[in-house]
């Protein structure tokens, strides 16, 4: 089935939280997996695609992991009115055309993969109903992961894995967004150190000037993942002139040792120069439907894209600016160790501390300060597995609250995950892993924000 998503954006949301799961306006878990958004007014100086705003709503349109494929619509009183044989695994994203008409393309495949196919519908509106046209091998070979890019003049491009994952290709769109008419660009294996394959792929286009009466310049910056099945990988950008290439050699957008914070890249919005968010999926294999979100500042402060890996923060759309929360850090080791819970050294850990062998008869508690109300919560954390672990917490002796720690690539290498408690004002006590009988990651520090 053909999945879409439609909600205004994080309409609740006072900060953005990465890793946390993200409710709609019913309380329901947001699915949205690979998903993108379309803006309906073209801007011409700083083009970017996917982001629709009616009014005050933003459009987000992605694929539903709850039975870990399906089809889900929030937010509006719509019929998408869509019958085909299509298995979608890579979502939606939709162009707004100059004559109103809205193109939505999707990866249309069979549960094996085997099609490998892209599909179109339209609308006349964004919430539906669309009508299904066609499934295609754009320019009779193969596309599996994709994504579009509308440049100039509303010029439009299919970004997708090709021959077998093999090739990734660049090619044009027709003037009314039905078909492909050319092949632009492609980075063959070869292009890509160690014979890498790439999907997930997202674009944004950087043009001005890089001082005051310089000249003008224009960089395209490909995103993606390599190829691991639902493992993360260090995500990579690539740059060009044009879309034709060349390409340059792929380059990180984060410490490669994160595995970019483990999430693969769904989609990159462009919101000014020097600042893009980039919105990934976190994916749970043994339950798609569980997967989050994970979206992180993208700053060219550096001269390169890198993600800005910030716990909470906020957005200011029309300022173009981001802001990155501040908490206050309690370092696990300074907590109160119980039972089999080991103290650990290594210089991976902030302080060069950190609290181990954590659940199975060992806990740590910490004392922390709260406000009064619900606070955000990170667990900094190493976890050595090849699977998830968790950590049982209570907060001043109350129930405990399961939080997972999704595995992070090697024992020296530190992640953070997100949880909400209810604190009250003043000194709280939090214990860790106590009555659990699974062993819990590694506890580096925990940081308690007051921003929600």
């Amino acid at each position: 089935m053909l999945a879409f998503l439609l909600l205004p954006l994080l309409a609740r949301a006072a900060v953005i939280v990465p890793g946390a799961t993200w409710t709609d306006t019913s309380g329901n878990a947001i699915q949205a997996h690979g998903g993108g958004f379309l803006k309906s007014l073209y801007d011409s100086i700083h083009p970017s695609v996917f982001m629709l705003q009616v009014g005050s709503t933003y459009y987000w349109f992605g694929e539903d992991k709850s039975h870990n494929s399906g089809l889900l619509l929030y937010g509006a009183n719509v019929s998408l009115g869509l019958s085909a044989p299509i298995n979608s695994h890579k979502s939606s994203d939709l162009i707004d055309r100059q004559n109103s008409e809205y193109v939505m393309w999707f990866h249309s495949d069979t549960s094996n993969y085997g099609a490998a196919e892209v599909g179109v519908a339209t609308a006349k509106t964004p919430c539906g109903p669309y009508t299904y046209k066609s499934s295609f091998k754009p320019l009779g070979a193969d596309s599996r992961d994709m994504s579009l890019f509308q440049d100039a003049a509303q010029t439009a491009y299919l970004l997708y894995a090709s021959d077998n994952n093999q090739n990734f290709k660049i090619s044009k769109l027709d003037s009314n967004y039905y078909n492909v008419t050319s092949q632009v660009s492609v980075l063959t294996v070869a292009d890509v150190p160690l014979g890498s394959t790439l999907e997930a792929p997202g674009m944004i286009k950087r043009s001005g000037a890089s001082q005051p009466f310089a000249t003008l310049f224009v960089v395209y910056y490909l995103f993606a993942s390599h190829t691991s099945g639902w493992d993360p990988n260090p995500n990579k950008f690539f740059t060009a002139s044009t879309l034709a290439g060349p390409w340059s050699s792929q380059a990180d957008i984060a410490p490669e040792p994160v595995r970019t914070y483990f999430s693969q890249n769904a989609f990159d919005m462009f919101i000014q120069s020097s600042f893009t968010i980039y919105m990934g999926d976190r994916w749970r294999p043994s339950l798609l439907g569980s997967s989050t979100y994970i979206w992180y500042p993208l700053s060219w402060s550096s001269g390169v894209p890198q993600i800005v890996p910030a716990d909470v923060w906020s957005l200011n759309l029309q300022a173009g600016t981001y802001t990155v929360a501040s908490g206050t850090t309690y370092e696990a080791e300074k907590g109160t160790i119980s039972g089999s819970a080991t103290l650990l050294s290594d210089s991976s850990f902030s302080g060069g501390k950190a609290v181990g062998y954590l659940g199975k008869g060992g806990s740590v508690s910490i004392t922390v300060q709260g406000t009064g109300v619900a606070q955000w919560v990170s667990l900094y954390y190493a976890n050595g597995d090849s699977a998830w672990r968790n950590t049982t917490v209570s907060v001043n002796g109350g129930s405990n609250i399961l939080v997972d720690q999704p595995n992070t690539g090697g024992g020296h290498v530190i992640l953070s995950v997100p949880v909400k408690l209810t604190l009250r004002s003043g000194s709280n006590t939090l214990v860790f892993s106590a009555n659990q009988n699974t062993y819990a990651a590694d506890l580096d520090k925990i940081i308690v924000y007051s921003a929600t």
